[in-house]
Formats: C-alpha cells, sequence, structure tokens
C-alpha cells in the first residue's frame, strides 16, 4: 500500500469528498456561487444529502482495520471494588512503531505496548499502582502521571535511557479520569509522537453499574510543518464512523473523555440530538449538563448519557476542520 505524506491544506482541497460535512458547506455555498476554479455550481437538497454525514457510515468511511481492533482502548478494564491493601501492576513498553493512521497514511510513532494511545490503566482510590517500565524505543523517555504522588515517581527527574527499566509505585488517587503521557524533552515532540494514554481511578464507593467507554483525543502531523494533518480519537481516522459504537437505550453510557492533540490549543466533543451530564475531571459529583465540551492538553472527564429513543447518534469535534480530518463517529442505539 502506498504511503502518503500530505500537508492540512491539501488534505482539506484534494481530500475534501471523504469529509463527514455536506457538498455545499465545504465550499462555503448557501446559494448557487461561483467555484475557485471558475465554474458555477449549485447544489440542491439531493446533492446537499448525498454528500453529507449519512454517507459516512458503515464501510464508506475511511478508516483502518477491523471492526474489534480497538476494543482495548475503548472498553477500559473492569472496575473493582476498594480493598485495603492491593496492588494493580501493569508493564508499559516504549516501542517505536509506524501505525496507519488512515488509508494509506502512516506515521513513525513513539508507543506504550505498541499503540497510540496507549493502554487503559485502572485503578481504586487507595490501591498501591505499579508500572513497570521498559524503555525499548530509540530515544530517553519517562511516563509522567497525573495526580498525587511522591515527586521521586513524577516521571521528570528519573528519565530513562534506551534499553533502561524503572518502576513506578505509588498509591492512587485522587479518583477521577487522570492520564499518563511522557515528559522527556522536547516535551511536544514525545507526547505528539504518542506517548500517552487514560488512567482511571475508581472510588472507594463505587458508581453506578453502566456501559463504559474510553476515548483519547489526539492528532497526527504527518508531514513535520508542526500542524496537524488528522485527528482521531483512539488513533484511527473515522473509525466510530465505520464501526459506530452499540449502546443500548435508556441503560447509563459512561465515556471517560482526555484531550492529548498537540500543535491545537483546545480540542473538543458534540454529541448530537442528546444531551449528556459532564463531571470535569470526575472527582466531584458537579456536572454541566450539556451537548458540548472543550478540553485543553490534559484535560479530562467524565459523560454520562441515558439515550432516550434508538437511532444513530453522531459525535464529532465541534471544530468543523477536525471533523473533516477524522475526528467523527457515532453511536447506534438499540433496543
Amino acid at each position: 500500500m502506498a504511503k502518503h505524506h500530505l500537508t492540512r491544506r491539501r488534505l482539506l482541497a484534494a481530500a475534501a469528498p471523504l469529509a463527514a460535512v455536506p457538498f455545499a458547506a465545504r465550499y462555503g455555498l448557501d446559494t448557487p456561487a461561483q467555484a475557485a476554479d471558475g465554474e458555477h455550481m449549485s447544489h440542491t437538497p439531493t446533492t446537499h444529502a448525498a454528500m453529507g454525514h449519512a454517507a459516512m457510515i458503515g464501510p464508506g468511511a475511511p478508516a483502518v482495520g477491523g471492526p474489534n481492533d480497538l476494543d482495548a482502548l475503548l472498553n477500559p478494564p473492569e472496575a473493582l471494588p476498594y480493598e485495603p491493601g492491593r496492588v494493580r501492576e501493569y508493564t508499559l513498553t516504549a516501542i517505536d512503531k509506524e501505525i496507519e493512521v488512515a488509508p494509506g497514511v502512516f506515521f513513525p510513532a513513539w508507543t506504550y505496548n505498541g499503540t497510540v494511545p496507549g493502554p487503559v490503566l485502572r485503578a481504586t482510590e487507595g490501591d498501591t499502582l505499579r508500572v513497570n517500565f521498559i524503555n525499548g524505543g530509540s530515544h530517553p523517555h519517562t511516563i509522567h502521571f497525573h495526580g498525587i504522588h511522591p515527586t521521586s515517581m513524577d516521571g521528570v527527574f528519573e528519565i530513562v535511557p534506551p534499553g533502561g527499566r524503572f518502576t513506578y509505585e505509588f498509591e492512587a488517587k485522587p479518583y477521577g479520569m487522570q492520564l499518563y503521557h511522557c515528559h522527556a524533552t522536547p516535551l511536544k515532540k514525545h507526547i505528539h509522537k504518542g506517548l500517552y494514554g487514560a488512567l482511571i481511578i475508581d472510588p472507594k464507593e463505587p458508581r453506578a453499574p453502566a456501559q463504559e467507554l474510553v476515548m483519547v483525543m489526539n492528532g497526527y502531523d504527518t508531514d513535520g510543518d508542526g500542524t496537524n494533518n488528522f485527528y482521531t480519537v483512539n488513533g484511527r481516522t473515522f473509525y466510530y464512523a465505520r464501526y459506530p459504537i452499540r449502546v443500548k437505550r435508556s441503560e447509563l453510557v459512561r465515556l471517560y473523555l482526555t484531550n492529548l492533540t498537540e500543535f491545537d490549543l483546545i480540542n473538543s466533543f458534540h454529541l448530537h440530538a442528546a444531551f449528556f451530564r459532564y463531571y470535569p475531571t470526575g472527582s466531584t459529583d458537579q456536572f454541566e449538563y450539556t451537548d458540548t465540551v472543550m478540553q485543553c492538553q490534559g484535560q479530562r472527564g467524565i459523560l454520562e448519557i441515558e439515550f432516550a429513543e434508538p437511532g444513530t447518534y453522531m459525535f464529532h469535534a465541534h471544530q468543523s476542520e477536525f471533523t473533516e480530518l477524522g475526528w467523527m463517529g457515532f453511536f447506534e442505539v438499540v433496543d
């Protein structure tokens, strides 16, 4: 398969038919107008629908891989009830790996355990979290965990050289949606290349049962110009448009959301045809009732939704360009 190195401008101009936006909106047309090449263009409701969001569902969506490829990133490990003295242990290995982020588009990533984002880690507040880090990459790396812990476990000073190892061990706290990422310099490169992932710390008093999902928002600069050419959740463009996420009507859905996008000040999540409760960081009972949230890099929160009606519910970034470049998908709500 040919490897493409596309600029952001060229992708938006040349690959616009892949985008999940109406034909008229792509060209800024509300009435018949003249295109950049001088041709007169008009549109009708039929054209609008044929080129719009609906065409992006299923096999027509430009996504890489099979229907279960991202299950380990979307579905977190099971929450465990509080148990004094328990150790939750994980091993993360830094690996240099070329990954396919869109059909025919490859990115030379730095990964934890071979995926971007890295594995979802989970513990209950009060557990001892033990993470064995092995640097199998070609550059010095660390793991910095967001949360409360000794500074000797902060992933800033204990730089691990290629071939080296380090064990992080600390009490998991506070509860909520946390994250981890490399903190070696240059920091923007180590994060952008893919060294990050979600860390869920559950409260000692269990949350209500729910179908739980994890989404890590990110971007890829595939031509090295300091701007992103593609945007995704969980690492692949349009993946959840090709393979919508199935959930049950009236049952609680809990979504752990975080933003690790480099080079852009914010990213966002917008849900169509429904509202959700948004708990910033997930460490309190205070929520906002909304259909759109914005996060800067490193921000995170928990969304809780009960879909009232069956149907297909779109979700995407509310920066239209991000949507066009890969960050969109669907919930398929069933009885």
